[in-house]
């Protein structure tokens, strides 16, 4: 069982610490790659050795972070995790496996954390784990530069949706207020991240949309895309995260499915919800998790099954929405 950590005593581990790999998870987002890099900067203005390590390629969309990462010239003495809720999420690939067995550090904001490193520092009230990580660097006496900055307002701005999701709060706001005194592009972020959409993911955007389909009276839209369909298309994993807002966008839809067949075999599958509807309890009941209004999971077997599967659940949460509010008039 993990221990709980504050600011103050995850700063002070990391500052006791040497020969550090920052790990983030597989199909790397914002907030985990943003995390990582501006750990590894911090980490590095205090003169240590330290490198960035993910299952999966990096998109070339952040290299404007700059960091070190893990070529495997150095035996990692310290594991640090960067919003990983569960060892599922560490992935398979580069040598992840074996230098995850044991983590030492996490932080993190997911509320569903498993607890699976020796100390933790979490808050499931921050809208990204970036909102954590600013106070964690402050408190390691290393100045946010520019560079620290565009990472973590990378996190920020992309796990609230360029601060439109429930989750933004003051605080959030707050953040990212202090991210740009220190001086976050966050013109040049918010275009690259939000405002620009390569000739590759318009082709799979137009794809999925084309596979557009509405169940319980169209309460619920979804849309998927197939291996075959995303390797047409040669558009990056990355470059898909942000098609889960779609079905969503529908007028008269509550829950909104995105699901991507996997080059495995398995299939990726992301839920969003309106106020009022639990994401997370329809993917937990099939492995998954995440927050409140998104949450996502992953499931074996073929394209059908996987639709059968979280449909069920999402017929089951509507269910359960219904008859609270029978019991509610």
């Amino acid at each position: 069982m993990t221990e709980k950590l504050n600011v103050e005593q995850m700063a002070a581990r990391l500052s006791a610490a040497e020969d550090l790999v920052v790990v983030c998870h597989k199909n790397p987002d914002g907030d985990t790659i943003g995390c990582g890099c501006a750990l590894y900067h911090a980490l590095a203005a205090l003169g240590k050795n330290a490198a960035v390590l993910c299952s999966d390629p990096i998109p070339a969309r952040y290299d404007y972070m700059g960091a070190r990462h893990y070529d495997g010239s150095y035996e990692p003495k310290t594991v640090v995790a960067v919003d990983i809720a569960g060892v599922q999420l560490f992935g398979e690939g580069n040598h992840v496996p074996e230098l995850t067995r044991h983590v030492d550090l996490c932080i993190d904001h997911h509320a569903g954390n498993t607890g699976y490193a020796d100390f933790t520092l979490l808050d499931d009230t921050a809208a990204a784990t970036a909102e954590l990580l600013i106070d964690v660097i402050e408190t390691l006496g290393v100045a946010v530069t520019p560079q620290i900055a565009d990472c973590l307002y990378t996190g920020l701005s992309t796990d609230t949706g360029c601060f439109k999701f429930s989750s933004t709060t003051a605080r959030t706001h707050m953040v990212a207020a202090r991210l740009i005194q220190a001086g976050a592009r966050i013109e040049d972020l918010n275009k690259l991240l939000f405002d620009t959409k390569s000739p590759q993911r318009m082709a799979a955007e137009r794809r999925a949309l084309d596979n557009l389909e509405y169940h319980f009276g169209g309460r619920c839209a979804l849309i998927y895309l197939t291996r075959d369909e995303i390797a047409e298309s040669g558009v990056e994993s990355a470059d898909l995260e942000d098609l889960t807002g779609l079905p969503l966008t529908i007028e008269g839809v509550q829950v909104g499915l995105t699901l991507r067949q996997q080059p495995g075999g398995s299939c990726r599958i992301s839920v969003r919800t309106v106020k009022g509807m639990d994401a997370c309890a329809i993917a937990k009941r099939l492995g998954g998790g995440g927050h409140n209004r998104a949450a996502g999971c992953e499931l074996e077997g073929n394209l059908e099954n996987a639709k059968s599967a979280i449909l069920a659940e999402v017929e089951a949460e509507l269910s359960a929405q219904e008859e609270t509010e029978c019991r509610g008039s």
